[in-house]
C-alpha cells in the first residue's frame, strides 16, 4: 500500500513558511531602553532623551516627540543617531521640562526597510 507525499510534503513546506516569517517580524527596530526610562520620576528634566532600539535605525526617516499632558509638543532638538552606536537616537531638549508628565512618541525605518512606532511617558518633579 502507497502512502501519498503530498500530505507531508505541505506540512512541511507550512512549517518553513512560518518560520520565515516568525523570522521577518524578528526583523524590526523594538525599543529595547530609553533614558528616561518609562514610568521614571525624574528630580530634574533631562537635557536629551536617549532611544535604543534592537535594530540600526536611519535618523533622517525617524521621529521624537515629547508632549506634556495637555498634549502640547515640548522643543526638542532634531534627532540625532550616536555616531558609535547606531541603533540609539538621541533627542536634546531646547528648553528644560517643567514639572509634569510628559509622552513620548516616536516611530522610526530600521535600515532594513521596516517601520515600528510607540510611545512612553516619564514624569518631572
Amino acid at each position: 500500500m502507497k502512502k501519498c507525499a503530498f500530505p507531508r510534503l505541505a506540512a512541511i513546506l507550512l512549517v518553513a513558511s512560518a518560520s520565515l516569517v516568525s523570522q521577518a517580524a524578528l526583523a524590526h527596530a523594538h525599543l529595547e531602553s530609553q533614558y528616561p526610562a518609562a514610568r521614571a520620576v525624574m528630580e530634574s528634566s533631562p537635557q536629551a532623551l536617549t532611544l535604543t532600539f534592537s535594530e540600526d535605525v536611519e535618523p533622517a526617516f525617524s521621529s521624537v516627540e515629547v508632549q506634556n499632558s495637555q498634549q502640547q509638543k515640548m522643543s526638542t532638538g532634531k534627532v540625532q543617531r550616536n555616531g558609535r552606536e547606531h541603533n540609539q537616537l538621541i533627542v536634546p531638549l531646547t528648553q528644560p521640562l517643567p514639572a509634569g508628565n510628559y509622552q513620548v512618541n516616536w516611530h522610526v525605518l530600521s535600515v532594513d526597510g521596516h517601520k515600528t512606532k510607540g510611545s512612553y511617558d516619564f514624569s518631572v518633579k
